[in-house]
């Protein structure tokens, strides 16, 4: 299976650093709190950064008999170095307007120390921090190709931060999570390189020289140094550290660190002597350092721990979804050469998921004795016998080629069959994305415009790896070739872990049509919402079977028909009020009532009337106006359904229900008869960005997507995919 050199890079790069980010991680983890712990002190006095110089010495000339220096750390705590009355040296937090101790500076507890030295240097002195460096420096490339694959999986950069597809928890929350993360990732890792380049001084030095000029004659020596107008000026805000003068030397001054500049002031005189502002390479370090360990500052220390906590989950997410996608690969084993095969199956995927479906339709073609040959899209050849080509691809990103398929276009147009081939294009992608099967479009109209190639179906959408509909379109090919294909979905590994207990509320009766309603109440608190799916493995059986759900008053409801050999529909049929079944519910964003549309139109036939009776009577979508097209067999089929209908018809809450009974000898109508009749409505709907939800067999959908298309081709000269493109038609059908 060729991959992405993009996912490749990210993958390897993870794999090679991994211990390394994980020790890094876990004792940024750890440091996060020193400066959260620091702040919580209560050492910053209100007010205090508006202080003049001048004023907190005298406070502390008051308290003290010597100044030997004054400092103020990022946490605004202010320290003073003093001689007492008592004749000690001591330093403490103080208060300035009082000039009073307030506390003992803070000490580094052994466990941010030990956690301090196994974070720059893993306790292997200069190898341990060249170590660190570079795993910073490929933490910063693995973010940066992450958000590469972000990008393209979302379509582009200016789609970067659209609507994601949840493919799976680890999936979903690794884009999530990572584009938020991302700028917080590479302020760490770049400050992390920059302190390590600093520490083995390969970037400029940032020591600053002083040349101190001559002072002024001074008339009156003993002039006293709180009279000086710098003192009076200067605030403790702009002030880091003040050394004072150890003799009364005139050679001995006031060292003053302020923020961006230090100083030297004669003590007699007040006159600065000597003034040097910081360079670019000192504020870049000082910088770094802030931003690195979040000293002095909550929030940042806040959004560092919870970075740390987020490559944390990248690391399990990423390795989780590296392992299952190693798990599902398929080794292809060719039975029959590419000359000798009649049946040529190529795969375009990203991920290697298409494999397994068009592993099954191999199988099956083996069984029936005939000659097939798989492989990718980018290894398309000759093939001296074939006479059928069948590609499988998804699409990646917004419209591009998997990368084993990224070589088909050029392929196809220098390689010449000896034969002429029919072909089907079966197109794999979620509705939620705008380009849907956009590559399966493009790859049969390459094909359509080929001289040896003649369709033999058109084009197939499958919408989330849907199986069943794979085996509907695996079905009709077959029959197309004359062919009773089994085709057999992998057995899953089935575990009741994610399996919630739903309590059998009403089961009605089986009516005419062989169809019932079941409603389930959830046992423990659970979100869902009409449009989504109950996903069960009836009688411990290892195929997922997948119902769309309507949501009543908090509980599921269920259409189902029953079918004669049909191990779910059997095992539906056979509860009882107050049976309890294990199932879960999966989330179908693609199939959710549009809550910002001002007109939606629900066509169904059959028991896909389910999710559209939760969302007429959904209290959240009140606003929107409703049509329902419905159709059945017979009248006597909507009786079922007619109080949940007539509840939202009287209540306002459904603006037009048109029904459609095929088997009615004085209306036999089907639902996309019922959607001709109604064209203008279907026009000013789509005109007026409405919306189109379809749910129930796959039958039923084709023959509506062909009215719907005459209709918008017809009335508003536009195809139904531009709609489609557009986010107005949304399909759950089987």
């Amino acid at each position: 299976m060729t991959i992405s050199i993009w996912r490749y890079s990210h993958l390897t790069l993870a794999i090679l650093s991994s211990v390394f980010i994980l020790l890094a991680t876990l004792t940024g983890l750890i440091l996060a709190f020193e400066p959260i712990s620091n702040q919580l002190k209560p050492y910053a006095i209100k007010d205090a950064d508006g202080l003049s110089l001048f004023t907190t010495i005298e406070n502390l000339k008051s308290e003290y008999d010597e100044i030997i220096s004054i400092e103020i750390d990022e946490n605004d705590f202010i320290a003073a170095s003093v001689l007492t009355k008592a004749g000690k040296n001591e330093t403490f937090y103080i208060d300035p307007f009082t000039a009073k101790k307030i506390g003992d500076i803070i000490e580094k507890t052994p466990l941010f120390k030990f956690t301090t030295n196994l974070h720059r240097s893993l306790f292997l002195k200069s190898i341990g921090r060249v170590i660190i460096g570079i795993v910073s420096f490929l933490l910063f490339l693995i973010a940066l190709t992450g958000t590469i694959l972000i990008s393209k999986r979302q379509g582009g950069y200016k789609r970067f931060f659209s609507k994601i597809v949840k493919e799976g928890f680890n999936q979903y929350y690794h884009v999530a999570l990572g584009r938020y993360a991302l700028i917080p990732i590479i302020i760490v890792t770049l400050t992390g390189v920059y302190l390590s380049l600093e520490k083995f001084s390969l970037l400029p030095s940032n020591k600053v020289s002083h040349t101190i000029k001559e002072a002024s004659s001074i008339e009156n020596p003993k002039q006293l140094r709180a009279d000086f107008t710098l003192f009076k000026s200067l605030t403790l805000k702009e002030i880091s550290r003040v050394d004072f003068p150890f003799s009364d030397d005139a050679e001995d001054y006031f060292f003053i660190k302020l923020k961006d500049s230090e100083i030297f002031v004669n003590q007699y005189s007040g006159e600065i002597v000597s003034e040097q502002g910081y360079g670019i390479t000192a504020q870049a370090s000082s910088w770094s350092l802030l931003l690195h360990t979040g000293q002095g500052n909550t929030f940042w220390a806040i959004m560092l721990l919870l970075t740390c906590i987020a490559i944390l989950f990248f690391m399990y997410s990423g390795f989780t979804m590296a392992l299952n996608r190693k798990n599902k690969s398929v080794t292809i084993q060719n039975k029959y050469t590419k000359d000798n095969a009649e049946f040529v199956i190529l795969v375009g995927s990203e991920t290697g998921s298409t494999f397994n479906f068009a592993n099954t339709l191999y199988q099956a073609l083996i069984a029936l004795g005939k000659y097939p040959f798989i492989s990718e899209l980018n290894s398309y050849s000759t093939y001296k016998k074939a006479k059928h080509l069948i590609v499988l691809t998804a699409t990646y990103g917004d419209g591009e080629a998997p990368t084993n398929a990224k070589n088909f276009e050029n392929l196809i147009g220098e390689i010449r069959q000896q034969n002429t081939l029919q072909y089907s294009v079966v197109g794999f992608g979620s509705l939620a994305y705008k380009g849907f099967c956009k590559y399966a479009i493009i790859v049969d109209a390459m094909l359509q415009l080929h001289k040896q190639f003649v369709p033999n179906l058109s084009l197939h959408k499958i919408n989330n790896q849907s199986f069943d509909a794979f085996k509907d379109w695996a079905k009709s090919w077959g029959v197309s070739k004359g062919l009773a294909l089994n085709i057999e979905e992998p057995q899953k590994k089935l575990t009741h872990k994610k399996l919630k207990q739903f309590k059998v509320v009403n089961r009605s009766v089986i009516n005419t049509d062989d169809t019932f309603l079941l409603e389930l109440a959830p046992e423990q608190k659970l979100k869902f919402t009409s449009g989504d799916l109950l996903s069960i493995y009836p009688n411990n059986d290892s195929v997922e079977r997948l119902y769309s759900i309507g949501k009543i008053n908090g509980n599921i409801l269920l259409g189902v028909k029953k079918h004669e050999f049909g191990l779910c529909s059997t095992y539906f049929s056979q509860l009882k009020k107050n049976d309890s079944i294990l199932a879960d519910i999966k989330q179908n964003k693609g199939f959710q009532f549009p809550a910002s549309a001002k007109e939606v139109i629900m066509i169904a036939n059959g028991t896909g009337i389910g999710p559209f009776l939760g969302m007429l009577n959904d209290k959240n979508f009140e606003k929107a106006k409703k049509y329902l097209f419905w159709g059945a067999r017979t009248q006597a089929s909507f009786q079922m359904y007619s109080s949940l209908v007539d509840e939202a018809f009287y209540n306002n809450k459904l603006s037009g229900l048109y029904l459609s009974f095929s088997k009615e000898k004085n209306q036999k109508k089907y639902v996309q008869n019922a959607i001709t009749e109604r064209y203008d409505l279907v026009c000013r709907v789509l005109k007026n960005d409405g919306v189109i939800m379809i749910c129930g067999s796959i039958a039923m959908q084709k023959d509506v997507l062909k009215t719907l298309d005459r209709i918008t081709l017809g009335k508003l000269k536009s195809p139904l995919n531009d709609f489609e493109k557009r986010g107005q038609l949304k399909m759950d059908c089987y």
